[in-house]
């Protein structure tokens, strides 16, 4: 969703507010602006519709100066994309600005009981009437008037708000929404995410839901809702800057792709031994005689998420034999699921801030199921809601379209799909080895299949053109031809639907011609029997679209020779275990959405109507 930064300390407000932006611009592109105390004791605003230079080139034709300050940008939800709507915004004397990241669900009795009041709206957006309530509450104290504020509104928020009879002073508050607080010498920070102050400060918190927090030269006061005390622990972030810029790529999500080989091996190196096979995870306030009586596991993700989920449950039952369920955290919770004690629900999340699987996750825990978290966020709200997490190690993503983190999630479950083997007894030494060194190859074995890189390049020319492409899989494989066809949807604009090879004949079929490309995911692994017959059947679903003229990309193992000589184009990638396969095809995947989208001329990392953290319903 939308993006916030603000700044108090000793240096020029302004550049650092819009460099900031310009690091959460992944998290809304349809206007931007900035608010600042001026020397002169004024508030000085900026906004612009559009993406953040059309701010940056206001900015340069007016400027405005001080040294404290907040800024946005937004994703809109209430009001149209344009810089009537762009934040931050004011109340009726100007004197107080806010800036907003969620929605208030109770902003139209807000806005007709204020305008009963006097009140007069400039705007379509539902954070204006924060800034009136701001302005009705406020006596002197910006900090008594935005909890009073707080505690009218219905929905989910967060907050950054200037008084200018009240100076030298940022109030920020969270209820939903990701909210962090940077610390550095003499000058303190908040935002929407780590990346927009990383290149200023690596100590930082979260708030929790509830937390207010005041931000002056002096330092930072932390508080609940009511007016009482609390402490949050500062982490240290480990992520180097540089991680977070694009490093000579054309586009983030380019340069994402090509660190997924450090990502898996980052999320693998200290959790497994490699002479014994044994997992060790940390951070787990669940015994493993908790993890032996669980007998049911449930996943809950969104997007992305989802699909790593969907290919969890393929390998926490191989490995565990376990029954698992994979829910969609927009739905979970409203369809009142049956889970207790016995079920373990594992919630997966890039950001560890998406609104639905938080909100399913303390539906979980309200019904008495533990809850343990994959999360590439240290110190985000799924993770301290967790009894347990196990963080993925992928570092910033800053491309909307996930690539790493999906990557870096798989490696995750597969750790986990061990764990609950091994706790369980029913995955043994002697193959905890050889998953284990599978595993361990798997990061030369994704170098490998990134060589081949020019050739989805080539590819993408024969392609670009399609209006509809159909991805198909067959077991642990179909979760990828769903992430395949997201991945082309989000980026290209292509209509892409993914499908279990299996079903053709029960409606796909019916779309196949000489115009639609399929991706056929015909991997193997040649050990296994069952593997082997899917493969079989694969072949076949192959010949179903060639007899209707379909043209069909195939991603097959190396030394294939039957698949890929009926498939039109063919993609080999090394061998590897068959739970495995799913990380190292996805990556053919992305590079053939990643290059049909900048043939198109697509805007790659920051695809039309979509944010990289959805925190709001």
């Amino acid at each position: 969703m939308c993006g916030i930064v603000g700044y108090v300390g000793d240096r020029r407000a302004v550049p650092i507010i819009l460099e900031g932006l310009k690091r959460l611009e992944y998290r809304g592109y349809d206007s931007a602006g900035i608010a600042v105390y001026c020397d002169d004791e004024t508030l000085g605003i900026r906004r612009a519709s559009g993406k953040l230079h059309n701010l940056e080139e206001a900015v340069r034709q007016d400027p405005v100066d001080g040294r404290y300050g907040i800024g946005h940008t937004r994703w809109a939800t209430h009001g149209r994309p344009t810089e009537e709507n762009a934040h931050p915004h004011r109340d009726c004397k100007g004197d107080i600005v806010v800036v907003h990241n969620g929605i208030v669900e109770n902003y139209l009795a807000l806005k007709h009981q204020l305008a009963s009041e006097g009140h007069v709206f400039k705007t379509e957006t539902d954070t204006e009437i924060i800034a009136h309530l701001v302005e009705k509450h406020f006596q002197g104290n910006l900090e008594e008037a935005v909890r009073a504020t707080v505690k009218e509104l219905t929905g989910v928020f967060a907050l950054a708000v200037l008084a200018r009879s009240d100076p030298n002073k940022i109030v920020a508050a969270r209820s939903g929404p990701p909210v962090v607080i940077g610390l550095g010498d003499g000058e303190y920070f908040v935002a929407s995410d780590v990346p927009a102050i990383l290149h200023h400060t690596r100590d930082m918190f979260f708030l929790a839901d509830g937390d207010m927090a005041v931000l002056t030269p002096e330092g930072v006061h932390l508080s609940d809702f009511e007016g009482r005390r609390v402490n949050r622990q500062v982490s240290h972030i480990l992520w180097d800057p540089i991680m977070a810029e694009k490093g000579g790529y054309k586009h983030f999500m380019l340069k994402e792709i090509y660190e997924q080989p450090r990502a898996v091996r980052d999320t693998t190196l200290g959790r497994v031994g490699q002479e014994t096979g044994r997992i060790f995870l940390d951070e787990m306030d669940i015994s493993s005689k908790q993890f032996r009586e669980f007998k049911q596991v449930r996943i809950i993700a969104c997007g992305t998420s989802w699909h790593a989920a969907l290919a969890g449950k393929f390998m926490i039952e191989k490995l565990a034999r376990m029954p698992v369920e994979v829910d969609y955290g927009s739905e979970f919770r409203y369809r009142d699921p049956i889970l207790g004690p016995e079920t373990l629900t594992v919630v997966i999340s890039q950001s560890g801030e998406t609104a639905d699987t938080l909100a399913a996750q303390r539906e979980a825990k309200q019904k008495g199921s533990k809850t343990l978290a994959i999360c590439n966020v240290v110190g985000s709200m799924i993770t301290r809601e967790a009894a347990g997490t196990i963080y993925t190690h992928a570092g910033p993503e800053i491309g909307v379209a996930s690539t790493k983190a999906f990557t870096s999630q798989l490696t995750a479950l597969f750790i986990l799909a061990m764990y609950l083997g091994q706790t369980r007894g029913v995955l043994d030494e002697g193959t905890s080895r050889c998953l284990v060194q599978e595993l361990l190859h798997i990061p030369a074995k994704l170098e490998k299949v990134l060589t081949h890189d020019p050739a989805f390049e080539e590819l993408s020319r024969k392609l670009f053109r399609a209006k509809d492409f159909l991805f198909l899989g067959r077991g642990i494989h179909f979760p990828m031809a769903l992430e395949g066809a997201l991945k082309l949807k989000e980026i290209s604009y292509i209509h892409a639907e993914g499908y279990p090879a299996g079903e053709m004949k029960h409606g796909p079929n019916a779309l196949i011609d000489e115009e639609l490309p399929v991706v056929v995911l015909a991997t193997q692994d040649a050990s296994r029997p069952e593997s082997r017959l899917l493969y079989e059947k694969t072949v076949s679903n192959i010949q179903e679209v060639k007899a209707r003229e379909g043209v069909v990309i195939a991603l097959v193992s190396d030394g294939d020779d039957i698949a890929s000589r009926m498939a039109d184009h063919a993609v080999e990638i090394p061998t590897a275990s068959e739970l495995l396969l799913p990380i190292l095809e996805i990556v053919p995947l992305q590079l053939l959405a990643y290059h049909v989208a900048v043939r198109r001329g697509c805007d790659v990392d920051q695809p039309r109507n979509l944010a990289k953290s959805v925190t709001v319903e």
